[in-house]
């Protein structure tokens, strides 16, 4: 009975972390889209709601550790130049 409890909750363990892995690599593409679409905005075109826009995601991007924003950046084969 115990060992069918603990390989069902070990099941379930491996069906969550596959789940979260999924999940996190979606969250990755959007961050690196969203990254490199930032780099590439002229703020002079925009409206000033855009750029408010832009800024609060700018702002949120960068609150990813350098190896996450790396890993993003790869999951969409883009890079910023520094």
């Amino acid at each position: 009975m115990q060992n069918t409890t603990n390989t069902n909750e070990t099941s379930m363990l491996r069906a969550e972390l596959e789940l979260l892995m999924k999940e996190r690599e979606n969250l990755l593409i959007i961050a690196g889209a969203s990254a490199g679409l930032i780099a590439e905005l002229n703020t002079h075109d925009l409206p000033i709601r855009t750029v408010e826009a832009a800024d609060l995601l700018a702002t949120t991007i960068n609150k990813l550790s350098e190896e996450t924003l790396q890993d993003a950046l790869n999951s969409v084969h883009a890079s910023i130049e520094r």
